[in-house]
């Protein structure tokens, strides 16, 4: 499996009153082609700062390769072949379509920076609308005149529109009511087996990243605690925020087993953040080690790693 972007210690801090908020710290992670890495976590644990660093929408340090090229140094006009090649799929389908704009110019604004005809324009938005269920006549149309789950089709539409290598979704289908939701997350797979794209799925629905991902990533505060394969990391999550999170999940299956690990507490402030393990404050099973020592990133195989000092498997 081919490598397409790679992200090296990537940080990104904002200023404020009370100090520097530490977003995202130090975090490292792959997309390769074709696969869907899905990136959880709570609210405020830096899942979208890290997905608009990553898209180049936030100033961030570290190292950021786009095969094998370090783009993150990129400023105006030399981004135009990055953003060819990584776009992004926001959560508000509605805020993220001008509404005083017909739907075919939304899709085709992309495809008129990037310098093609006319003739061309027009014949890929139709081809792109139809491939995402909606008749070329839908480019006549504004987006209020759409439901929810169809505007979120023009929106994958919008993101596919120059053939990107990767697609970087932010809580893409979190506005969507379950059966749209389900349309929707079936479609971005169909394509995604016609085309090899890639995503970077950010959700905070585990049982819509289950269906998806086949890897995951699960972030605390700015950091990545955990990673590996989808069906592992169900089966038996290392630490304990993800065991956590899992088991907070609602599940229909009554005979499914679920962890006594229940998750207590507030998140803890990215201004004022615990030393050590700063999961420690809210885990049943900190020891003395876990308040003195931030434990790092160690492999429990060629695919896993977990970020604690007594992991749970």
């Amino acid at each position: 499996m081919t490598t397409l972007l790679d992200a090296e210690n990537i940080s990104v801090r904002y200023a404020s009153k009370g100090g520097w908020v530490q977003a995202v710290s130090d975090v490292s992670l792959q997309l390769n082609t074709g696969e869907t890495v899905g990136l959880v976590g709570e609210s405020g644990c830096g899942k979208s700062t890290l997905g608009k660093a990553l898209m180049r929408l936030l100033p961030a340090e570290g190292h950021l390769r786009l095969n094998g090229d370090d783009v993150l140094a990129l400023q105006g006009k030399q981004l135009l072949p990055f953003r060819r090649q990584v776009q992004m799929m926001f959560q508000d389908p509605q805020g993220s379509l001008n509404p005083r704009q017909r739907v075919g110019t939304s899709i085709a604004r992309p495809l008129q920076v990037a310098g093609w005809s006319k003739a061309a324009i027009q014949a890929r938005v139709s081809h792109l609308l139809e491939e995402v269920g909606l008749p070329a006549s839908a480019a006549t149309r504004f987006p209020h005149e759409f439901s929810g789950g169809q505007r979120q089709r023009i929106g994958i539409a919008r993101a596919l529109a120059l053939e990107p290598n990767i697609v970087i979704c932010d809580e893409p289908v979190s506005a969507l009511d379950v059966s749209v939701r389900a349309q929707v997350i079936n479609l971005m797979r169909d394509i995604q087996q016609r085309s090899q794209v890639t995503y970077l799925f950010i959700s905070h629905d585990l049982s819509v990243v289950e269906y998806i991902a086949h890897r995951v990533v699960v972030m605390y505060l700015g950091r990545i605690v955990e990673t590996g394969p989808t069906a592992e990391i169900w089966q038996a999550p290392a630490h304990p925020y993800t065991r956590a999170l899992l088991a907070a999940a609602p599940v229909a299956d009554p005979r499914h087993p679920h962890s006594d690990t229940l998750l207590e507490g507030e998140l803890p402030s990215p201004l004022n953040p615990p030393a050590g393990c700063a999961f420690h404050t809210r885990c049943p099973h900190a020891q003395p080690l876990c308040k003195q020592q931030r434990p790092q990133l160690k492999s429990l195989t060629s695919e896993r790693q977990v970020a604690c000092h007594f992991h749970l498997s």
